[in-house]
Parts: C-alpha cells; structure tokens; sequence
C-alpha cells in the first residue's frame, strides 16, 4: 500500500467514586495543561499514525481497518471511513501532527476521488462498499467472492455529508469541492414521509437498494420524488437514541426534511404488557411537540432515568455528539441524557459486573471477528448488546407483565473498546483518563496506532487492530477537547442553528439523576 509520510461547573454527581462534570465545564482548550495534555496528545499522534497508515497514497481512501503492525490493510471501505478520515485529518492539522499543506492534499485527493465514485444518480448517495485503492463499487467481497448487493446506507452516507460539512470550513480553499459533493446529496431520497407503524411523524428507513436484494425490502418511487423506483429496508431508523441522527440532522439542516422528523422516533417502546418485549417497561409521559405526540419514556438503572439506545452502547448514544452540539442545543434531552448514560456505562462496568474497567460498544471480538457490545439493561433490545464474550444476557422483571428470567446474572470476559471511552470525554474527563491509562499500562492494549480496537479484561485478550471508524472518533474526540470543539464550529452554519436548533431546543426527555444526584430533575 502506498502511503504518505508526514513531515465550568461540576455536576455534583459521584457515582462509586467518579465524579461527572457537564459539557463545557473544563472550558476552551481544557485539555491544554500538563501531563493531561501529553496524554492525549501522544495518543492523538499514534493513532493518526494508524488512520495515515490505512490510506491509499493514490486514492485518498482509508481501508475499513488494518493489523496492528500497521502493514496489512482490508480491500473495502465505506462513506462512514471515508468521512472520518476527513475529519480526522482536519483535526490532525489543528494539532499540529501534520501540517497545512498535507492535510489540505490529502484532503483534496480524497475529494477528487469521491467526485469520480459510482453514486445513485437519482438521489447523489454513495455506495456501502468500495475499493479503497481503485475507488471501484464493490459487487463481490474481497477474498471470499461473495455477492454484494450494492446498497445506499442512510447513516454512513450521513457521516460522509458530516465531513464534507466540516473540510469546506476548515478548508477554504477545498470548500468548492466539498461544496459541491454536499449538495449533490439529497437526504429526503431516505425520508418517509408516512413514518414508522405507530409513530406519528415522518422518519428515515435505513437505506435503499436499486435493485431487489435477497433480503426484506419495500419497492416504492423514491421519497425525493426523483421518479426512480427504490427498494427500501423493511426497517426505519425509529428510536431516537441511534447514531443514525446525523442524517435527519442534516436532512433538517438542509431544507430536504422536516423538524418533526425528530418526533418520528421512539425514545423508548410504548409502556404497558404488549410491548414487555423490550428490555424494561419504561416510565414516563407524553408530550407534544409541534403538534405531534411523542413518548417520553425512559428507563431505570442504579437510580438514575435516561433514554436508552436499541443496544446499549457508547457510539449510538454519543458518536454525533462529536460535531453536533446536542448538549447546548437540546440542556432538557441531550445535556441530560449523555452524562447520565456515561454514568451508566461507568457502574454497570466498575460496579454491576466488576471489571474495572468500562466502555463498551461495537468493535473488534478479541477472539476473532466483529460484535456488538453494549450494556444490555441500558438497551431497547431485550436480547441486546452484552458486555462479555460469554453474551450474558441481563433479564430483569417487567413489573405487572413478566418476571425475569436472569434478573442479575454473574458476568464474564468484559469486552472494552476505548473508543468508547474517549466519546465520554466531555462528561467524565477524569474517569476516562483513568480508564485509558489503565488499559494502556496494565492490559497492554496499545501499539504502534495507539489503542487497539478491544481488549478482553479477564482473560487480557488482545484485538490488535485497528478500525477506522473507531480511530476516527477517538481523532474527533481528542480534538474537540484539545481545541475547545473546533470540529463543532466547522460543522455548524447558519441554516443549520435555524432549522435545527429549535426543535431539539424544545425536547423534554425523562432523563434525570434521581436521588443524591445533582438535583436536574428531567
């Protein structure tokens, strides 16, 4: 492979010890003193290593991952990658790891790259999988030979569009180009307008095929009203808590869909017995929004409400926390909701199951693969993500409706990922430099591209290596805090602070602290 060579106030809250402090406490540049500073720093410079070392010199595509020696690299990527290399390199150049010239040529060659991409004309999104040294849509997968059904994703197109965002503020002189890429793509083609059964407000599928796939898929004209015929998912993206937000934030932000589209997702399931399925009976009440009724419902865990996501993990909860400023935008939903689920992710890991250590999301299986880990009773999902390798799954009585089956369970081979940890930098700073600097220094789990992807805690088994999507977020998320959230400021324009942030200013979630908390009652 070819690659480049580089020249505020505290929360109050103490859960088992850690204490939380809100978005903004530690004020511009917090991070900017001392051995905190080094930390991170280091740890942003070896981990942009791993990202340039994952990219074609030819292409400007980073691979979908690559081995921990940094030598052997996947044959696919997506927009989602493509997208967080972006972002990772503007944030590379505003920590002086790289400089102005090579970021902005790199930048540049990904985007003349992207501008030759096969794309669905009909709606300017991008395909799930290329080739990240040809740039060719792939129709069969690297190695194995098997069939692709070309598909376009909702949420990694989401992301890509999010970069494109952000290179054409970093970047002046690349913003025509980006510009142009950003404008080609049209959110409302994923936007139904008819909603999720039983929700009473429009929202998006999960994407679309051109042709029939082998799998579940709606045939309908598309909904931007190109006239072409798409195959949608079978599925909407309707819980409100998911890392697919970012593409109904920009679909808003750009005039392409509604705001009440924020009200066309579930924070939880309705309550009552016919939907004791999911993993807790949620409590809560309903509000209306712009005429539109919506469940505030949420969940319980140690005290503390808050709205889970479908699997309980970190980057469904706070991936887009990382360009949006949800916290500021939404103080009665997000600026609740985020701490309280690090606080959870936090207890269920150093206290419920007795790791010592916490952050859990979908990453590298340190046995082989790819799985979803999450904290399962902090999940919609009643068969959701585990926090183990064993798949412990947490049961807990549905009061009035069933009683649980594995209400609270012994825990195994913990599986943390630290990129989980870095998304909580906002909310614990100090609890997530503890937990890194102990998986670094007492687990092992770093190498020549910084943290690997996951490590087993039990057993110290090692995933030595490492995902682009998962080093992208750790670059943002350092960076946002060594640089007081520049990655925020070059996502957010005008049309976006008027058509966005009113309506998750108004949302009220259920999320609150509970007893012996700080006293922000949801």
């Amino acid at each position: 492979m070819k690659r480049w060579m580089s020249a505020a106030v505290t929360i109050g809250v103490v859960l088992s010890g850690l204490s939380l402090v809100s978005p903004g406490a530690m004020g511009p540049g917090a991070g900017g003193g001392g051995e905190v500073s080094q930390d991170l720093n280091r740890w942003a410079r070896d981990t942009w290593q791993s990202l340039a070392a994952m990219t074609d010199e030819g292409t400007g595509l980073p691979a979908d991952h690559i081995s921990g020696d940094l030598e052997t690299s996947s044959a696919y990527t997506s927009p989602t990658n493509i997208g967080g290399y972006l972002w990772s390199t503007v944030t590379a150049r505003d920590l002086g790891i790289i400089g102005t010239d090579e970021a902005r040529d790199r930048m540049s060659t990904t985007l003349d790259t992207l501008a030759g991409l096969e794309r669905n004309d009909a709606s300017g999104m991008f395909y799930n999988w290329y080739s990240p040294t040809t740039g060719e849509k792939l129709t069969s997968w690297p190695g194995s030979g098997d069939p692709v059904h070309p598909f376009l994703s909702t949420v990694d197109n989401g992301w890509l569009a999010a970069a494109l965002r952000i290179v054409r503020e970093a970047e002046p002189q690349l913003a025509d180009e980006a510009d142009a890429l950003y404008d080609s793509m049209d959110f409302a083609a994923f936007f139904d307008p008819a909603g999720a059964a039983g929700l009473a407000a429009g929202t998006n599928r999960g994407g679309f095929w051109e042709t029939a796939p082998p799998e579940c898929s709606v045939a309908a004209p598309m909904y931007n009203g190109s006239g072409e015929i798409a195959h949608y998912t079978c599925h909407h993206y309707d819980t409100t808590v998911s890392e697919s937000r970012i593409a109904t934030y920009l679909g808003i932000a750009n005039g392409q869909i509604p705001a009440t589209a924020l009200y066309g997702t579930r924070r939880t399931m309705p309550p009552g017995c016919d939907w004791a399925w999911q993993e807790q009976v949620p409590q809560g009440e309903y509000r209306t929004y712009d005429g539109v009724d919506v469940w505030e419902g949420a969940y319980r865990y140690a005290g503390m409400s808050f709205v889970p996501s479908w699997g309980g993990s970190m980057f469904e909860s706070l991936m887009p926390d990382l360009l949006v400023p949800e916290t500021s935008w939404g103080p009665t939903s997000w600026g609740l909701n985020h701490p309280i689920t690090v606080a959870v992710q936090e207890q269920h890991g150093l206290d419920e199951a007795g790791y010592g250590y916490w952050g859990f999301s979908p990453a590298s299986n340190p046995f082989g693969g790819y799985a979803e880990y999450g904290v399962d009773v902090a999940g919609i999902r009643s068969d959701g993500y585990t926090s183990d390798v064993e798949r412990t799954d947490v049961d807990i009585d549905r009061t009035g409706c069933a009683a649980g089956a594995n209400p609270a369970p012994e825990f195994g081979d913990g599986v943390v990922t630290p990129h989980a940890s870095f998304l909580a930098l906002p909310y614990d700073r100090a609890g997530v430099l503890s937990n890194l600097r102990g998986i670094e220094d007492d687990l092992g789990g770093y190498g020549l591209g910084g943290f690997y992807d996951a490590v087993a805690v039990r057993s110290g088994t090692i995933s030595e290596q490492y995902l682009s999507l998962d080093q992208s977020m750790i670059m943002a998320a350092i960076g946002n805090e060594l640089t007081g959230d520049s990655l925020k400021d070059y996502f957010v324009d005008s049309d976006m602070r008027e058509r966005l942030r009113p309506a998750m200013r108004q949302q009220h979630f259920g999320s609150s602290w509970g007893e012996g908390g700080d006293g922000c009652e949801g």
